[in-house]
């Protein structure tokens, strides 16, 4: 597909933006897009439109994340160019991005999840690797946030960005154990 090979040329290119924030933030939104795909598959699920309707909000709100994500590490990169004297201000408010991401993509793999065991036939893979993909979201995110506050010791960011790989994580693994 060649849209997927500019893409990837996009994020292999030399420029700092997109990075890993923006690519976290769009692996969980088509994390969600495959959510939304199962359900949409599963015309006996009766509570798949609902869980579709969800997992397409979540995509649309992971890609705008996504986005911002792309503009806070920008402005953390110029305030490390200038050697702003808040820097660590900056590096702060560029973790509110990543976080919102881990959760969101915590968010999706429960709905991966409950779609691994409801969604009909087929269809039950692609929830299962949705799970699988959420959770590698927010992993990476919730390193995004670490990092970003490596300067400021005991911030409840990292235990709440902790917590939602923790959630997608087990999400993940009921979703993979489920019987297809």
């Amino acid at each position: 597909m060649a849209d997927a090979r500019e893409l990837t040329e996009l994020i292999s290119s030399a420029e700092a933006v997109p990075a890993s924030g923006w690519v976290a933030g769009v692996s969980a939104a088509l994390a969600a897009a495959l959510v939304a795909k199962a359900a949409a598959r599963s015309e006996a699920w009766s509570d798949g439109r609902g869980i579709g309707a969800q997992a397409t909000d979540l995509r649309d709100r992971l890609l705008e994340l996504a986005s911002r994500d792309s503009e806070a590490y920008e402005a953390a990169l110029a305030a490390l160019d200038r050697r702003d004297a808040d820097l660590g201000g900056a590096l702060a408010a560029a973790a509110n991005v990543p976080l919102a991401l881990a959760e969101g993509a915590a968010d999706v793999a429960l709905l991966a999840a409950e779609a691994a065991e409801r969604a009909d036939g087929a269809s039950r893979a692609d929830a299962a690797a949705a799970a699988a993909l959420a959770a590698g979201a927010a992993r990476a995110a919730s390193k995004l946030v670490a990092v970003n506050l490596s300067m400021v010791a005991g911030d409840a960011r990292i235990d709440a960005a902790e917590r939602a790989v923790e959630t997608a994580d087990e999400a993940a693994r009921q979703a993979l154990a489920t019987q297809i």
